[in-house]
Order: structure tokens, then sequence, then C-alpha cells
């Protein structure tokens, strides 16, 4: 059956941070979960936050800034062609690290990992983002992909005009290192400088492979 796109109540009832103003929620229920894809605005400015609700009403969340979103939707559409070439069964064997298709994005203190893997229940996008130490991840079932990548064109069109408001901008005092990682065996570890209003820090990211 193909998941169903509908305008719906936000999937932050009862949650609601009471600093943001909720735009628009658009509701895609894909298999067993449910996810909400709300745009929202706080002081900083408008973003996205995707939602996901799976058996037992857990929830998993992940923000993404309006300055990333087109990024996103596009890799959507790139995972898509990937899953489509490689055809309705996955290599045998699988890959060690059983990804198909890999993609990192990375914005200020935000990484963005995506990755097409394949297991006994299916076919999923995995999302997983590392920010300031924190990791949250989603699963987005392959048959939701286009789904999921329309609902981010359509918010996109409609409210992605205030880019330069993104949330947690930070005002600019200077030409920051590039980001560096090394990787030891089956770990990558990423080095990124950053400044706040407390001044200039590196943040050290440890991620398994």
């Amino acid at each position: 059956m193909e998941p169903s796109l509908s305008e719906e109540g936000s999937s932050e009832t009862g949650d609601r941070d009471h600093n943001e103003r909720e735009l628009a929620t658009k509701v895609l229920n894909i298999q067993a979960k449910r996810f909400y894809v709300d745009v929202k605005e706080n002081q900083r400015g408008r973003f996205i936050k995707l939602a996901e609700v799976a058996a037992g009403r857990r929830k998993n969340r992940i923000i993404f800034p309006m300055s990333i979103t087109a990024e996103f939707r596009d890799r959507l559409t790139e995972f898509q062609q990937a899953s489509d070439q490689i055809g309705p069964t996955a290599p045998t064997p699988l890959p060690e690290d059983g990804k198909l298709h890999s993609v990192v994005i990375v914005k200020d203190f935000r990484r963005y990992y995506l990755d097409l893997k394949e297991n006994e229940r299916g076919r999923f996008v995995r999302v997983s983002l590392i920010s300031r130490g924190a990791r949250s991840q989603i699963g987005i079932p392959a048959q939701g992909i286009l789904r999921l990548r329309d609902a981010f064109t359509e918010l996109i069109e409609e409210f992605g005009n205030q880019e330069e408001h993104e949330e947690e901008r930070v005002p600019f005092r200077g030409e920051l290192p590039k980001s560096r990682s090394i990787r030891v065996e089956n770990k990558t570890f990423y080095f990124d400088v950053d400044q706040n209003n407390r001044g200039m820090f590196m943040k050290i990211s440890e991620v398994r492979t």
C-alpha cells in the first residue's frame, strides 16, 4: 500500500516548546510507522522537525535548519535512484558494514549521516544526526523515500524563504579552520572548531562504522 500524506495535527501535542511557533505539519504513514514533518519557528529562525513514531509510540526526532533542507531533499532523490539501481534484492554478501549507499552532510556543528541499508525487515534509509556530542536517528522505509522528499519539497517552497534566519545561527566572527577526521580501526574521529558567545572551542565526535 502506498503511504498516505495528509495535513493533520502536530506531532508535538503535549510536548511543545512554548518558544516555538508551528507553521505547518504534514503526516506520512509508512508501513508500521508514522512520520511528522513540522515547520517551526523560534527566535533563531525557521526549521523542519522530522519525527518518527514507531510501535509502542516511541518517538525519535531530527532537526533540520532551513538552510540544509534542500540538500537533504535532494539526497533523498539520490537514495531512491541508488535503491532502484540495486534492484529489489540486495547483493550477497552484503558489504561488511551493511551499507548499500552512504552520504554525510555537514552543516556548522551538525553532521547528518544517511545510509541505505537492508535487513530481514526490508530496505530503509537510516538518518543519524550528531550535534554537540548528542546522537539521534530515524529509519525511513524505502517505500516512503519519495513521499518524504515530496513533503520536504512542498514545505521548502512555502516556508523556505528565510534561510538567513536559520536555527542556531551564530554571528560570524572570523574564519574557522576546516574540519578534520581520522580513522582508527572501526572508528572515525571528527575534529571541528566552532565558536559561540563564550568563545572558540573544538568538538570531537566518535562514529563507529
